[in-house]
């Protein structure tokens, strides 16, 4: 029987193994997982890898075959890195007795709901009104006085904040249509900016 070229690489979780045989036929490829052993065989090809540096879960590990390689990908039972594939290390799940408890654990503190103490907080303040802060409700709120403006106003008044508005950039707001008719809206930047007409 051949023996095949073989090669892998790991993470903490998987071990992806490939196998170079050219041309192999999935109906022909058998492969057997056990938990330290591991068996690949196609016609007189073959490769047996025991014992494994460390457990494999059988059910989670899985095969493709592909025209120049087999990739197997073996799930580990414990985390970490194992270096090699094989090795006489004992294995680390079989040493550790199953009614083993720790000798002494720390008591743990019980973890703080954050999610609940924010809406704790939340529900218990009162919404502030805009007699006692002029802020309250921010944007929202600005909008709110905008479109009420608007939508309470006169046509020479809406027609006024329409033209105000668009020929000086945005920067001023004016309701009086009998001064804002007479000439173009000038652009008023804040203190402290400047005005810079974009080219389109």
């Amino acid at each position: 029987m051949a023996t095949l070229r073989h090669e892998f690489y790991e993470t903490d979780e998987r071990l992806t193994l490939s196998i170079f045989d050219k041309g192999a036929d999935p109906e022909q490829v058998k492969i057997t997982f056990e938990p330290r052993k591991f068996t690949y065989t196609n016609g007189d090809k073959s490769l047996v890898l025991e014992p494994l540096k460390g457990q494999i879960d059988p059910a989670k590990s899985d095969y493709t075959v592909g025209k120049v390689k087999v990739e197997v990908r073996l799930a580990k039972m414990a985390q970490g890195r194992w270096g090699a594939l094989v090795g006489d290390s004992p294995d680390p799940l079989a040493s550790i007795p199953s009614s083993a408890a720790p000798a002494t654990s720390a008591p743990r503190k019980p973890r703080k709901n954050w999610d609940g103490i924010t809406a704790e907080i939340l529900s218990s303040e009162k919404p502030v009104s805009p007699d006692q802060d002029p802020n309250a409700g921010g944007d929202a709120a600005v909008n709110e006085f905008f479109q009420k403006l608007y939508a309470d106003a006169d046509e020479d008044t809406r027609r006024a904040m329409m033209k105000s508005f668009q020929e000086s950039g945005g920067t001023t707001l004016s309701t009086n249509w009998d001064e804002v008719k007479k000439s173009k809206v000038e652009v008023k930047p804040p203190e402290g900016s400047e005005w810079k007409k974009w080219a389109v």
